[in-house]
């Protein structure tokens, strides 16, 4: 669950190790896992009855019955496309058995059930901040972003000095000029031989073939546009997919390849977006997610990293 919502863009990115080559998901997430550990403890040295773990457990699962219920009623009208009336029929017989029991563990919530409501509203805050936090830098960065169109209009007319090799610019806003790319020509007055502006984004969908998640699109002065997808239960692996963008006719040298990354600096304003509490605990999130060089397979020693601030 905790790789998905990372893929997903609702929590920051983690550690996670493969503990077999055959399961996809059986993964091992050592920061979770031991979160877990330590807050199973917590809960039964806290509790100190087994009534009381009783209480939390029974609103815990009585919730999820609910919540369950609900996915149910969304899952038939936007994806099975039932009638409206039978849906609703079908949520309703669901609904009034999961609200029955967990009306009757209410009355259980101050002798323990308690403890998932609030776990389960941490989570949920921590989930939307990371969301919203990433959806706003998003935003800021692109109103400020150079269009891709007018950035190749200025290099075609004023050609800067090309240098050997192939430069890959990761963004996350495949509209405008990544700002590395643009910071780069603008302090070192020099562009790639090969440059390749790299997105990578989530589908959907578990998977998607290696083949299939990869499109090219050159724009000219061997500069091209490069956009992987991933299923949400799948690792990315950028050098992999641009072994694959090759042979779709990406002219890129694989063995003379840097990658070029923006380092953002969030800071905390109070401009309009989230309340200072949640950019705060945003910009604690963002300084504890893993670096980008491992989460998307980069080799370290060919990484190049340019700041930028962005405001909230």
């Amino acid at each position: 669950m905790t790789q998905q919502a990372i893929q997903l863009g609702f929590a920051p990115r983690l550690d996670i190790e493969h503990t077999s080559s055959e399961e996809a998901g059986q993964v091992y997430v050592p920061q979770v896992n031991w979160a877990l550990m330590t807050s199973t403890i917590l809960i039964v040295i806290g509790f100190r009855s087994s009534g009381a773990l009783a209480a939390a457990y029974g609103i815990a699962v009585t919730m999820t019955m609910v919540i369950t219920a609900i996915l149910l009623h969304v899952v038939a009208v936007e994806r099975w496309h039932w009638p409206p009336a039978v849906v609703a029929c079908v949520t309703a017989v669901f609904l009034a058995v999961d609200l029955t029991f967990f009306g009757a563990n209410l009355l259980k919530f101050f002798q323990g059930g308690w403890l998932p409501l609030l776990i389960g509203a941490n989570i949920f805050t921590v989930m939307t901040t990371w969301k919203t936090g990433r959806r706003i830098v998003a935003e800021r960065l692109t109103a400020r972003a150079i269009p891709i169109d007018h950035f190749m209009s200025v290099v075609e007319a004023n050609p800067p000095a090309r240098v050997p090799g192939t430069a890959v610019f990761m963004t996350a806003q495949p509209r405008g000029t990544p700002p590395a790319l643009a910071h780069n020509l603008r302090h070192n007055k020099v562009m790639h031989e090969h440059v390749v502006i790299l997105t990578v984004s989530t589908a959907p969908v578990p998977f998607v073939k290696l083949e299939d998640s990869v499109s090219v699109q050159p724009l000219g002065n061997g500069v091209s546009t490069v956009r992987l997808s991933y299923g949400f239960m799948q690792d990315p692996n950028v050098p992999d997919a641009l072994r694959v963008a090759q042979s779709k006719g990406l002219e890129v040298d694989l063995d003379d390849m840097t990658f070029f990354l923006g380092r953002e600096t969030i800071l905390v304003t109070n401009r309009r977006g989230m309340a200072i509490w949640r950019e705060k605990l945003f910009v604690l999130m963002t300084r504890n997610a893993v670096r980008a060089t491992a989460f998307f397979r980069l080799p370290p020693e060919r990484v190049v990293e340019l700041g930028v601030q962005v405001e909230l």
